[in-house]
């Protein structure tokens, strides 16, 4: 936060991702430390920001619908629904539609939930779009999308046998429910369009605003981990949109328990960030809790290797240990090797003691130093050799890597 704050064209829009809901008090602490608090946006339960993650009045709906199939793979145990998950984003997609064409241009997730499972409430609002037809109110843009849409759901999505139809919108609602069955929720995240607060992140980036994250995902579970994917693929989107204009500007990602929120596309994003200045601060307790998440090893090394500097402390995942010693290398380590015979001219056995009694013998002892190929750092350093506070860096200063060192960290709650 300090970095060019008193310069209102040039500080730093920021995205910070508070999963225990307690790094936010030291949020505060910074803005106020930096004459910042008015470039503060907490979005929360009570934070009295409202903010409608749906309102993308420039996104294509098919868009919007893959940002929500995407957030749905986070809850998604394992691959195997990815075909319910497809049909869900499809018929989202036609839903968005309709709702922008009654409901002028504003989509809510409480008016997708009753379109999808409310019958008796779609044959409303189609009513209402078949009025505006009449009287001629919907441009040729707009004929042509309630075309496509109504011609999905009356052919397609209506004719389903009643299982399909109920695992689709079984699968819509895990994400639509939140919205519907909490009235607090539904007050500060469906609120009307006239009293919404914080509509995206094209003025975080250009006025140098920073939002927070505030919701214990302890506490709000599955809210918590939906809101803040969805706010990281719209920090995401704005950031590379920003590449094609004039000046691109500083900004920064922070985020705890990275593991909770990663998604697929994060190893591209990272890898184009770069250019458009972006500051990505992700931590999570292991390589393998990434795994756990996005299912695939290949997803998750592409996502590391756009990730310049590292830091590890100590850890016991197997899995961390060896991707960090493949990364930092190996070196030729000297292996010396003892050896000690004794040979005798004459032995005799004694049977009072039981053991061979050498006359005349030599001792000749020997030492052999071979080179061979060893990672830098081994297991033991990383389960045994870091402690508290400590941890393995491997950073790098834009131009050259330093090498990899044992380094003191100094917790921010010590003086």
């Amino acid at each position: 936060m300090e970095f060019n704050f008193r310069n209102p064209n040039r500080k730093i829009g920021m995205l910070i991702l508070d999963v225990k809901g307690n790094f936010y008090r030291q949020v505060l602490q910074y803005a106020k430390d930096f004459n910042l608090e008015k470039d503060l946006i907490v979005i929360g339960l009570k934070s009295n920001v409202f903010y409608n993650p749906l309102h993308k009045p420039d996104l294509k709906p098919q868009v919007l619908a893959n940002r929500l199939k995407t957030i749905l793979l986070l809850f998604s145990e394992n691959n195997s629904e990815s075909y319910w998950i497809d049909k869900a984003e499809e018929v989202l997609a036609e839903a968005i539609k309709l709702c922008r064409l009654y409901n002028n241009n504003y989509v809510t997730f409480q008016e997708l939930h009753k379109l999808i499972t409310d019958s008796t409430y779609y044959q409303e609002k189609i009513g209402i779009l078949r009025n505006l037809f009449i009287s001629s109110k919907l441009s040729s843009s707009q004929i042509y999308e309630l075309n496509a849409a109504l011609n999905f759901f009356q052919k397609e999505f209506q004719n389903l046998d009643s299982r399909t139809k109920g695992i689709l919108i079984s699968e819509i609602t895990r994400i639509t429910n939140f919205f519907v069955t909490d009235f607090d929720i539904m007050s500060m995240f469906c609120a009307p369009k006239n009293k919404l607060s914080f509509t995206g992140f094209s003025e975080v980036l250009k006025k140098g605003k920073i939002v927070v994250l505030d919701m214990n995902i302890a506490e709000y579970s599955s809210l918590a981990k939906m809101l803040a994917a969805y706010l990281k693929l719209d920090f995401q989107t704005e950031i590379i949109a920003s590449l094609s204009s004039s000046s691109v500007r500083t900004s920064a990602f922070i985020c705890d328990e990275y593991d909770k929120y990663v998604t697929k596309t994060d190893g591209e994003f990272f890898s184009l960030s770069r250019e458009a200045k972006c500051i990505n601060l992700v931590s999570t307790q292991s390589y393998s809790s990434l795994k756990a998440t996005l299912k695939e090893e290949a997803q998750v090394k592409v996502i590391l290797q756009n990730l310049i500097n590292k830091i590890w402390f100590r850890t016991d995942d197997i899995f961390t240990i060896e991707e960090a010693q493949k990364q930092l290398g190996k070196e030729e380590k000297k292996k010396v090797s003892k050896s000690i015979s004794e040979s005798a001219k004459q032995t005799n056995f004694s049977y009072f003691t039981n053991t061979l009694n050498s006359q005349n013998s030599n001792i000749t002892e020997s030492y052999n130093t071979s080179l061979y190929n060893e990672y830098v750092f081994e297991t033991n350093f990383f389960t045994q050799s870091l402690e508290t506070f400590s941890a393995l860096t491997f950073l790098s200063d834009g131009n050259q890597i330093s090498p990899p060192k044992k380094t003191l960290m100094l917790p921010y709650f010590k003086n």
